[in-house]
């Protein structure tokens, strides 16, 4: 999450667009900086950093800190995302 944030927030020298999209909604629930997520149609693709941590991102609840990397990080220190750690085997 904390690699997401930085890409999102230019702290790194990575071109956003190649990683991410923020979403065009903005009248949703939680916080203000949703991703875009896009559809994939090849089991690779869906495995890319890209695509996994978006519904991780997206789920983050509206009180979340965005002012800096170091209150970022104690405000997501108490979320739990082992719902999205689950590896399915089933479809390799």
């Amino acid at each position: 999450m904390v690699w997401c944030y930085k890409i999102l927030f230019g702290i790194v020298d990575m071109p956003v667009a190649d990683f991410f999209e923020f979403s065009l909604v903005k009248h949703t629930r939680g916080h203000s900086f949703k991703l875009f997520k896009r559809r994939s149609n090849t089991c690779a693709r869906s495995s890319f950093f890209s695509e996994r941590v978006v519904n991780a991102w997206n789920s983050l609840p509206h009180d979340t800190n965005f002012n800096s990397v170091a209150s970022f990080k104690r405000s997501i220190a108490k979320v739990d995302f082992t719902e999205f750690l689950k590896v399915d085997f089933m479809s390799s």
